[in-house]
């Protein structure tokens, strides 16, 4: 069995030992590359500083590039009976080149190691994130400025209340996403700060040179007290998984509106057939299956940031080991949200959508408003014309007008559809992802 980075002489219990190693050895194969990448930076310093000979550091470097390679295409294993991430790539590291490997712990902690693994991580996956929400955009602006002409009724209290469109639907739910993608910035910011070298919280009497470190790892500044880059351990999952929850919110709504919009009741579109299951009994049936089921995972996602803080919101300052349990549900939501993602867009890229939901009678009074505003342009009080109408209405006498004129900004007949793209093109320039792409690039290549 390999040897603890920790242990020294005292063996311990192999229940105690599963109990508090958890899930962690399988968790840790998501954050391999980005171990390997921190380690290129420490050690990369410590050689400046006098701590690594200049062949020492050739010799791990070119040793870590090929565990890297190892990482980044799956073949990267936690051996049994190694506890983490990091003391695999140590016993690699030794295997290969002896006491030399050994060298590379110096000035660090295994608490700053996952700190800079978790924020690398992140910050990958963030960038990952934001390319399939915009991909989801996209296809949420093709559909609104497609179906822009196609009325159907808007609703508040569920009621029938005033026309709307297919176009002004779709076009909501894509801006809804600039916003999500607005708190993700954030969240990325906070991200994207250099924790490598607070070692265990407090620092090192090594004259670690942390700025190289940030600037190795393309990080854009660095948590610069030690106590705090420990502090922001959860804390940096639990506001990422804000950002993440309230995408998952817009496009769980997305999804309750397509299931009930796909409804015999509703009749506004039509999900493809290849998305939607049949009944064991009745043969006219053909349910929203993935809508109802992305429906149930985005209100999964929106509880993460309960269960982070739930977990974390009773530790004083300093590192405890609660902070571990953080990771099996949080380093998973990047992929199940974008699984989401995907075939959500996917979905919203294949519906169909019927032109003539408006013609229907039973839609008629949501024109009333239309008729009330003509009456106020003609001249009328605006409260008298309401009266008017209502009046009309209740003596069954109403009849509507379908010509509609909308044209203030975001109206049916003005989507603004142009400057919501803006929007979004101009929060994604603003993550500047290419930054930290260049840093890791310098560090990788030999």
């Amino acid at each position: 069995m390999a040897n603890k980075l920790w242990e020294k002489d005292t063996t311990v219990d192999s229940g105690v030992e599963a109990y508090t190693v958890g899930r962690d050895r399988e968790l840790d194969i998501y954050l391999a590359p980005y171990d390997v990448l921190g380690s290129m930076a420490h050690i990369t310093m410590l050689q400046s500083i006098g701590l690594l000979k200049s062949e020492e550091l050739t010799v791990l470097l070119d040793a870590l590039r090929e565990i890297y390679d190892m990482a980044v295409n799956g073949k990267f294993v936690i051996e049994d009976g190694v506890e983490d991430v990091h003391s695999q790539v140590e016993l690699m590291l030794t295997r290969k080149l002896g006491d030399i490997g050994k060298k590379i712990h110096s000035g660090r902690s295994r608490n700053d190691q996952v700190l800079v693994d978790l924020k690398l991580f992140i910050r990958s996956r963030i960038e990952s994130l934001t390319l399939s929400v915009r991909h989801l955009f996209d296809a949420l602006i093709m559909c609104s400025e497609k179906y822009k002409n196609v009325i159907i009724p808007g609703y508040t209290h569920l009621q029938v209340a005033m026309p709307s469109s297919m176009g002004l639907w779709f076009g909501a739910y894509a801006e809804s996403l600039v916003d999500d993608l607005i708190m993700l910035q954030a969240a990325y910011r906070i991200t994207n700060r250099n924790p490598l070298g607070s070692a265990a919280g407090y620092g090192s009497s090594f004259p670690l040179d942390r700025t190289m470190t940030t600037r190795l790892l393309g990080f854009e500044s660095m948590d610069y007290n030690v106590v705090y880059a420990q502090m922001g351990r959860g804390k940096t999952e639990r506001i990422v998984s804000q950002a993440m929850a309230s995408i998952a919110a817009t496009v769980g709504k997305l999804a309750f509106d397509a299931c009930m919009f796909n409804s015999q009741n509703f009749g506004f579109i039509k999900l493809p057939d290849e998305f939607t299951t049949g009944s064991s009994i009745m043969p006219h049936k053909k349910n929203p299956d993935v809508f109802e089921l992305t429906r149930a995972k985005c209100n999964k996602l929106q509880a993460l940031p309960v269960e982070i803080t739930m977990i974390t919101s009773n530790l004083p300052s300093g590192y405890f080991r609660d902070l571990q349990l953080v990771k099996e549900s949080f380093l998973p939501a990047f992929d199940q949200l974008e699984s989401i993602l995907e075939m959500v867009t996917r979905m919203v890229s294949g519906m169909e959508v019927k032109n003539n939901v408006a013609d229907d009678p039973r839609y008629s009074l949501m024109y009333s408003v239309e008729q009330v505003n003509r009456l106020v342009m003609e001249g009328a009080p605006f409260r008298d014309a309401y009266r008017q109408v209502g009046r009309e209405i209740e003596h069954g006498q109403f009849t509507p007008d379908r010509n509609i004129c909308h044209t203030h900004e975001g109206s049916i007949g003005n989507l603004c559809n142009d400057r919501i793209v803006s929007l979004m093109n101009d929060t994604v320039r603003s993550f500047e992802f290419d930054r930290y792409h260049d840093a890791i690039d310098n560090l990788i290549k030999k």
